[in-house]
């Protein structure tokens, strides 16, 4: 009797163990900055497993990094991995370590303004390190890859942009590595079957935006009381689309296979600069100061996205008009910043 109830017992565990080894994961590349760690908080509320990789780059502070990962870091769903995109050593742990199902790869040397000055570290991160986790991708037949790309790829097209438009007038090294990506994701799509959906993203804004956005730019300066930088006297336009908005979107992406396809995230309603800076300052209590200078070289005029296929194919459209969204945005930032 008593070795009958030892065999049992071994035999649950046996089964505890194996269950929990076949548990499906999903690999979030970029885990901690703004976006991935937004789209990781989102998938552990629903209970999914998660595998982050993060390298914690210093582009910007990376001690705000942590703190976009604490509320989840401790969760028994999720796993960190400090590690880079560009090495394959630390890849390959991660898929030996985990039973990755679905891929969103969100990771990249972010910046069009920065790229000018390095841009051989772009092409090395977001052209090679994409490269590296297709390979992965389809070494370990990944169910589903999402890519996060970017509206930069526009470049000087006419707005609004489509998908089916041309994109051959990126001014920046950054937008070319992003278009790179994506073809480099259409390859691998045509060469093995890979379900990929790449989805360029428009000016994205929230809690925990990147410090070098100029929605938390202008809020930190306007609130020290410090000048702030106006570019092209106050009438360039960008497509800002709130974080939420986009986690729906790459969720909705995630979910749906369709084979390959490139869409865009936006929120459909270019916004002047000097009424971004009226917000901030309306929701701040302090007027700005300027500085009035002319646009910078990798900088366009516009961003609009044209949304119809997001529509669509994902039954998305955004909910958070720019009215809300600085709102939210400003009383994050009081309570973190200030």
């Amino acid at each position: 009797m008593l070795l009958k109830g030892f065999l049992l017992i071994m035999g649950f565990i046996f089964v505890e163990i194996k269950e929990v080894k076949k548990m499906k994961t999903i690999l979030v590349t970029g885990c901690a900055g703004f976006i991935g760690s937004h789209f990781t908080e989102f998938l552990l509320s629903e209970g999914k497993s998660v595998a982050g990789i993060d390298n914690f780059n210093d582009y910007y502070n990376p001690a705000f990094k942590e703190e976009n990962i604490s509320g989840f870091v401790d969760n028994e769903k999720f796993t960190l991995y400090r590690a880079d995109i560009r090495n394959k050593k630390a890849l390959e742990k991660i898929f030996k370590e985990n039973e990755i199902e679905k891929i969103v790869h969100f990771a990249a040397r972010a910046g069009v303004r920065a790229s000018l000055e390095n841009p051989q570290l772009y092409i090395d991160v977001n052209v090679n390190g994409t490269t590296n986790l297709l390979e992965f991708a389809i070494k370990h037949s990944i169910k589903q890859f999402v890519f996060a790309s970017s509206s930069s790829v526009y470049g000087l097209n006419k707005t609004p942009w489509s998908e089916e438009q041309r994109v051959e007038s990126q001014i920046s090294p950054y937008a070319v590595t992003k278009i790179a990506a994506e073809r480099m994701c259409y390859a691998y799509h045509s060469l093995y079957g890979l379900p990929i959906t790449c989805l360029r993203f428009f000016t994205v804004y929230g809690p925990r935006g990147r410090p070098d956005m100029a929605v938390y730019k202008f809020t930190e300066l306007i609130s020290q009381g410090k000048p702030i930088e106006k570019y092209g006297n106050g009438k360039s336009k960008r497509d800002y689309t709130f974080i939420e908005d986009i986690v729906q979107g790459i969720n909705a992406a995630m979910q749906k296979k369709l084979g390959f396809e490139v869409i865009n995230l936006g929120n459909s309603r270019p916004v002047e600069l000097d009424y971004l800076i009226e917000l901030i300052e309306k929701n701040l209590g302090i007027k700005a100061k300027f500085v009035e200078k002319p646009m910078p070289p990798a900088d366009v005029p516009i961003t609009y996205a044209d949304i119809s296929k997001a529509k669509k194919l994902l039954g998305w459209q955004p909910r958070i008009k720019i009215e809300q969204g600085i709102q939210q945005f400003i009383e994050w930032f009081k309570e973190k910043r200030l």
